[in-house]
């Protein structure tokens, strides 16, 4: 058993090597081998196991937090560790026979995914066939299960597939977090049996009895609660790294210019660090929330419940991305050179933020209708006449 105190430190020591190593993950499009293993043998794949598989009974608060210094170091490796060990914390709440396959072999195993419903699910007997093509795997090549999403004759499904039924499409050439290996999974006419698929849930549903088998007070909440979470929490780590960067860059230079004396320079880091520290206390602040709740028992997120935290996280990452583009601007010509790494946390940033579930119109309008379809409710509740009618 490793605590959270002792897991931050392991995390720490490895920050020098993943930031020498982020240009090298970069031009490599993938995460490296030995940042694989660093992280394995610091015992931080498992951080979100279920205890029985190899966890340490620690909520994915501690992955979220983990994650965010990983990626203020390299961005790729930040997103990665974030996006896929926060499978492993689903995969709890998935049948138990499902869950015992999946870490039948080793704790430390890993599960890629692309959660759109782009494949075809027959019905077998037994189980079903899967087809398709999905694209954006984050850290497929260091995964040996891929989730992803099919449609059926009865609606969306999620399904897990072993390494042995799927392919890896190499089409990830992209302008930013290139070394994520997003690539594309191909399955051709795979046999899944019945335990491995599930039903889409609803946003605020949960899913299994991952709080009966586990007794975790995150497997009250809906399977979206915490997932909703990992995709903007690495993008507070990214801007934290241009942060970091950009004072780096200005440390011991005095006099005129773009040195550490220029007051506009000062505003800017200002504003910017700012921004940074209010993402990460506005997502902080939710994964708490929902915590807290479930371990009181009042685990019963509603719609508007799921869809805020999702506005939040989007709003944290319009911060994040506001925050890293003024520190750009500020750089100078200087900046522009591959060799300097904010340009690089730049142009990952703004790659990351293209996720899907990320879009802020879209996730804003959500929130608008549904708060004041929820206030018209109210009111024409309270405007109901008194009477024995129900």
């Amino acid at each position: 058993m490793l605590s959270r105190e002792e897991l931050f430190n392991r995390a720490r020591e490895l920050l020098p090597a993943i930031r020498d190593r982020a240009p090298a993950t970069e031009a490599l499009r993938r995460i490296p081998d030995e940042t694989i293993a660093d992280l394995r043998n610091a015992g931080l794949l498992r951080i979100a196991n279920p205890q029985r598989y190899g966890g340490y009974g620690l909520e994915p608060d501690v992955l979220f937090d983990i994650a965010m210094e990983l990626a203020s170091a390299c961005s790729s490796t930040g997103w990665c560790f974030c996006v896929v060990l926060i499978h492993n914390w689903m995969i709890g709440q998935w049948p138990e026979q499902l869950q015992e396959e999946y870490f039948a072999t080793d704790p430390d195993t890993l599960a890629s995914s692309s959660f759109g419903p782009r494949g075809r699910l027959e019905s077998a007997p037994g189980g079903f066939r899967l087809s398709g093509r999905w694209d954006f795997s984050s850290g497929c090549d260091a995964a040996s299960w891929a989730l992803l999403g099919a449609m059926s004759d009865e609606g969306p499904f999620w399904v897990m597939v072993p390494r042995a039924d799927y392919a890896i499409v190499d089409t990830w050439f992209v302008s930013g977090l290139q070394g994520s290996g997003s690539k594309d999974i191909q399955v051709d006419d795979a046999f899944v049996p019945r335990h491995r698929v599930i039903k889409l849930p609803k946003l605020h549903e949960r899913i299994g009895d991952g709080w009966g088998l586990h007794g975790r007070s995150s497997y009250r909440l809906p399977i979206f609660s915490m997932l909703s979470q990992a995709i903007p929490t690495p993008l507070v780590g990214m801007a934290q790294g241009a942060v970091n960067e950009f004072v780096a860059s200005l440390s011991g230079k005095k006099g005129p210019g773009r040195t550490a004396d220029s007051v506009a320079l000062q505003l800017r880091l200002a504003e910017s660090s700012a921004e940074v520290d209010t993402a990460r206390i506005l997502i902080r602040h939710n994964v708490a929330e929902m915590l807290e709740r479930a371990q009181r028992g009042d685990y019963e997120l509603s719609e508007l419940d799921m869809i805020r935290y999702r506005r939040d996280g989007a709003f944290a990452v319009r911060l994040c991305v506001q925050a890293t583009g003024r520190l750009f601007e500020a750089s100078g010509g200087g900046g522009i050179y591959t060799s300097k790494a904010i340009q690089r946390f730049f142009r990952d940033i703004n790659a990351a933020s293209h996720h899907t579930s990320l879009y802020w119109d879209f996730i804003a309008e959500q929130y608008g209708r549904g708060l004041l379809g929820q206030a018209m409710a109210m009111t024409s509740a309270s405007a109901r006449p008194a009477g024995p009618d129900k």
